[in-house]
């Protein structure tokens, strides 16, 4: 049986004779052409997804970046920088507050029995504690109808260690925190001046209050900056204007200040000298007054109140001028005035001794002022020879304005007629100072500088030839001429 013929397929465009071989195709899968939209789909989800994750990742570099800088201006427990200065700002004039107000209440409280202070109660001891700290910030204290000006600085610096210890255990490091600690300062400053009344500043005037304010918010300012900003903050904040001056300028103005600071070293190491020699009037002082526990107690920390005054007294005395102590008196090298004084102890220990070799103390200045000279001239970069010179004069004026600054400090009214001026004379110990200083510096300075010796070396050549030339003989030049002329012809 034939096997029926099967006609065999062409493929198109096969040559007619020859036959076209069949090609197997893959059989047609049902799901192929659908299978390309899901991998469209997933292609374009993974591109969804990578701008969703480089989205969220965006805005948590945002709230980081928000949440660091919240890190930046608040502490660690979270409350803003300011408040920290705030807190510690009212926190150092409490303490300082404290320790002058207690002394005050004790002794009222010591003394509440005696039947001539049955009138006085506590708040006027309260008030008398609140003026005697705002005096110590600069203010004023009205008591008998008399204004005492004269600032016991041994309270401002009580006051102003209050402040610089409260800011660095306190406060954050920040300028906000520190603008702060000043405003936490003036508010308890402020509540003090209400409890003063019209014993303190509000009572002595607007110009005793202004004082009074601006001594606040200078122990504030300083105190707090020095412990928040660090030491080194009035450096760097006036680092801008420092750069200005020539170097060798900036070093004459620290070497002026090297100067105020060695005097007030000797100053302190003479007042020493003096409480050890007049122990004997400061005896018959305290036996005179006889007081209890307590009034001897206050009149010890009154005593640590005035003896910063009797320090920079010494320095007056030191550099010549002198001090007084009431109105007639004079303590100075060159002479001792007396005259009768307040009952404090310490005052018992003013000098009584004048004239002779005494006379050349203020000498010790010129020293200073040669070894600051000296100073300056191993550190500095001269270029001229007239700097040694300026050098010295910036020397002895900053200096002279260090210890006429310091005078005025310690100078001003401690009570009614002739006890309304205590203190140096401030001009005429602030020039002094700067003139002796300036002398001193200049002597050493202006030598030591090769190219003064230099010029003085050829100027001295030069003078001396100018005298040999005139003091020889007019006939000798003319002898001269002639001679020469016979040795070249022959």
């Amino acid at each position: 049986m034939s096997r029926p013929s099967v006609p065999s397929a062409r493929r198109p465009g096969a040559p007619a004779g020859r036959p076209a071989t069949p090609t197997a195709r893959p059989p047609a899968h049902p799901t192929a052409r659908p299978a390309a939209r899901p991998a469209a789909r997933s292609s374009a989800a993974g591109q969804g997804s990578s701008r969703f994750r480089a989205g969220l990742y965006g805005l948590s570099e945002r709230v980081g970046v928000a949440v660091d800088g919240y890190r930046r201006t608040t502490s660690a427990e979270g409350a803003p920088h300011w408040v920290s200065g705030l807190l510690a700002g009212a926190q150092g004039a409490f303490l300082s507050f404290l320790v002058v107000v207690l002394p005050t209440m004790a002794a009222y409280v010591a003394t509440s029995a005696d039947p001539s202070n049955a009138e006085v109660g506590w708040p006027r001891a309260a008030a008398v504690g609140a003026a005697l700290w705002l005096l110590g910030h600069g203010g004023s204290l009205v008591a008998g109808g008399a204004t005492v000006t004269l600032v016991p600085l041994g309270l401002t610096a009580l006051s102003f260690f209050a402040a610089y210890a409260s800011a660095r255990r306190t406060a954050r490091p920040t300028a906000r925190a520190w603008v702060a600690f000043v405003g936490g300062y003036l508010v308890i400053a402020l509540a003090a001046l209400l409890v003063a009344g019209a014993g303190g500043p509000l009572g002595a005037g607007p110009i005793a209050l202004l004082r009074g304010l601006g001594g606040v918010l200078l122990v504030a300012g300083l105190g707090g900056g020095a412990g928040i900003l660090g030491r080194g903050a009035l450096a760097r904040a006036t680092a801008r204007w420092r750069e200005r001056l020539p170097a060798w300028v900036r070093l004459a103005v620290r070497g002026g200040v090297m100067c105020g600071a060695l005097l007030v070293a000797l100053a302190a190491g003479l007042t020493l000298l003096w409480i050890l020699q007049g122990r004997a009037p400061t005896d018959d002082i305290v036996t005179a007054l006889d007081p209890d526990p307590v009034g001897g107690v206050v009149m010890g920390l009154a005593q640590l109140a005035v003896l910063p005054n009797l320090v920079l007294w010494a320095v007056a005395w030191i550099v010549g001028p002198g001090f007084v102590v009431g109105q007639g008196t004079v303590f100075s090298p060159a002479e001792v005035v007396g005259g009768p004084m307040p009952a404090l102890p310490l005052l018992g220990s003013l000098p009584t001794s004048a004239g002779g070799v005494l006379q050349a103390v203020p000498v010790v200045l010129v020293l200073l002022g040669a070894l600051c000279g000296w100073w300056w001239h191993r550190r500095r970069e001269c270029r001229g020879a007239w700097q040694p010179a300026v050098a010295a004069l910036a020397i002895g004026g900053t200096g002279g304005g260090v210890v006429g600054v310091l005078s005025l400090l310690a100078s001003g009214a401690a009570g009614p007629g002739r006890l309304a001026v205590v203190g140096a004379p401030v001009l005429e110990v602030a020039a002094t100072a700067a003139l002796l200083l300036a002398v001193g510096a200049a002597i050493v300075a202006v030598p030591a500088e090769g190219a003064v010796r230099a010029g003085v070396a050829r100027g001295a050549r030069a003078l001396a030839g100018r005298v040999r030339g005139g003091s020889q003989p007019p006939g000798e030049s003319s002898d001269a001429q002639p001679d020469t002329a016979d040795s070249s012809a022959s």
